[in-house]
């Protein structure tokens, strides 16, 4: 099967391998060539795979959907990087510290909105 990366500016790779392992929010998966036909979100973590030279790669993804259609699999995603296992599993770190910090500036956002809110809510019922 074909295994295709794309980046929002590139395609990051384009080759053909033997088996697929990732990650979902249901839990880990594996691909192999005649597998049903398949869809599915991808959690930011290490995708592995097995090219046809038979020796074990992996690319550290910043999450993204994963489809695989007939002998191709494609994958859309924001941002990956390959390497060894040990670099890519700061990169994940690093990649998951970002999104809880956007997270938890998002929620204080939305909290203060609501705050604000209710702060006019209460303005509103005084002068009724």
């Amino acid at each position: 099967m074909i295994l295709t990366i794309y980046l929002p500016t590139d395609i990051f790779l384009d080759i053909p391998v033997l088996k697929i392992v990732g990650e979902s929010p249901a839990g880990f998966f594996g691909l192999l060539p005649k597998h049903i036909d398949f869809a599915t979100a991808l959690v930011p973590g290490i995708l592995r795979y097995t090219p046809e030279s038979g020796k074990e790669a992996y690319l550290a993804l910043k999450g993204g959907i994963l489809i695989k259609q007939q002998d191709r699999v494609a994958i859309a995603t924001q941002m990956a990087v390959s390497g060894d296992l040990g670099f890519l599993k700061d990169t994940v770190d690093q990649i998951v510290n970002a999104v809880d910090e956007k997270e938890k500036q998002a929620q204080t956002a939305v909290a203060r909105l609501e705050a604000g809110f209710i702060r006019r809510f209460i303005e509103l019922g005084k002068h009724a």
